[in-house]
């Protein structure tokens, strides 16, 4: 089955033309327009396979359009319908599918069909070649769309809000969003006309470089607002939190998951991007992977691998320095080990965290916990 568009200023050529295609068969119509800029606009957000246009249309010649279209998707079949024969040679230049003179014959609409066919089969490879290009959506450690094989190589953003704006669609993929949301969110106290002036700058920026790179990450727009699919993008906080949500979940344990959690985590969900609208998932991701890494620490406890033990405490107390229960566990861990020195270490950075970002005393018993690693270090360098 392939999805067409069909623009032509006149209901009844739209009324035979789809006609004609459903007694063809494997031939949906995902849309039909008389207006071509409506279409051109309806195309950023409505996922089809070729489009069928006319040429002698009022405000826009089909030849306009179709290189509009080829602008924003440089591979779609197009297949001009018209009664003017003169156009054939621009577009010839514009690399149309096919150019059928009305009035055509369903044959002839068939053998255009088989033509879009054959060119959306000749483009698989070049898709596959492309999605062997597509970048990741790194969202913990900042936000940036990272090309494979280039190291740190990501998308160059137009402006900053084109960015925001990509990460927040990100961050709802697979909802909508109303516009008076996103214009909340991106341009808080912002004069409502001129953000939206800003908001459908920026989406126009955004849909034009993701078709320029071949990302598949498609926006949408439905009920007064706009969203993203994403088409077999990775997105890496998506299966990090996957990977939370499963190994809280699960009584059996594989550590192959612990290898691959913190493979993923390179930082705090949008570290350092200044995104208020990003606060409460970040907090929520935070607090999701500290659980699971005490989940951890007391796994591999019972298995004695206290090595991965003491690496899981390390890495959550990289998360939150000041958690007293946390540091501890992994002096007792250090001191089950016999490393009286990194035990002693931990001490100290325990107490100077929980003295300079809560401005507070240590617990009684951490205080006892402290002296006794004291006591063992001095024994141990007499």
């Amino acid at each position: 089955m392939i999805r067409v568009m069909l623009i032509d200023d006149e209901e009844d050529a739209l009324d035979l033309l789809g006609i004609l295609l459903g007694q063809i068969g494997s031939v949906q119509v995902a849309g039909r327009y008389i207006n071509p800029l409506q279409a051109i606009e309806a195309l950023s957000y409505t996922p089809v396979d070729a489009v069928f246009l006319d040429n002698q249309m009022p405000g826009m010649k089909g030849t306009e359009a179709a290189r509009i279209i080829r602008g924003m998707f440089p591979h779609m079949p197009i297949v001009f319908t018209t009664a003017y024969a003169e156009y054939a040679v621009e577009a010839f230049e514009i690399q149309s599918t096919d150019y059928l003179l009305k009035p055509f014959t369903i044959e002839r609409l068939q053998n255009a069909v088989a033509r879009i066919k054959q060119s959306l089969s000749e483009s698989v490879f070049q898709a596959r070649q492309r999605a062997s290009m597509t970048p990741t959506v790194k969202c913990l450690g900042g936000f940036q769309l990272v090309f494979p094989g280039v190291t740190n190589k990501g998308l160059t953003w137009k402006t900053k809000k084109e960015r925001e704006l990509c990460a927040f669609l990100i961050h709802y993929a697979g909802k909508t969003v109303n516009t008076a949301s996103i214009i909340e969110a991106i341009w808080p106290g912002y004069d409502l006309n001129k953000a939206k002036t800003y908001l459908y700058t920026c989406l126009s920026y955004l849909r034009k470089s993701l078709a320029e790179h071949h990302i598949p990450i498609h926006i949408t727009k439905a009920d007064q607002g706009f969203g993203v699919i994403l088409d077999g993008v990775t997105v890496d906080v998506i299966e990090f939190e996957q990977l939370l949500s499963s190994t809280l979940a699960e009584a059996e344990m594989d550590e192959r998951f612990y290898d691959k959690m913190n493979q993923l985590y390179k930082g705090e969900y949008m570290e350092a991007c200044d995104f208020g609208w990003a606060t409460a998932r970040q907090l929520g991701i935070k607090a999701s992977y500290v659980r699971v890494l005490r989940k951890w620490c007391a796994y591999f406890q019972s298995q004695g691998n206290y090595t991965l033990a003491v690496d899981s405490m390390q890495n959550l107390l990289s998360l939150a320095p000041d958690s007293e229960i946390d540091g501890r566990e992994l002096i007792k861990l250090h001191l089950k080990m016999g490393n009286r020195n990194e035990a002693h270490r931990v001490c100290l950075q325990l107490e100077q965290a929980v003295r300079l970002q809560l401005g507070a005393e240590l617990e009684e018993e951490t205080l006892r916990l402290i002296g006794q690693t004291k006591d063992k270090t001095e024994r141990q360098a007499e």
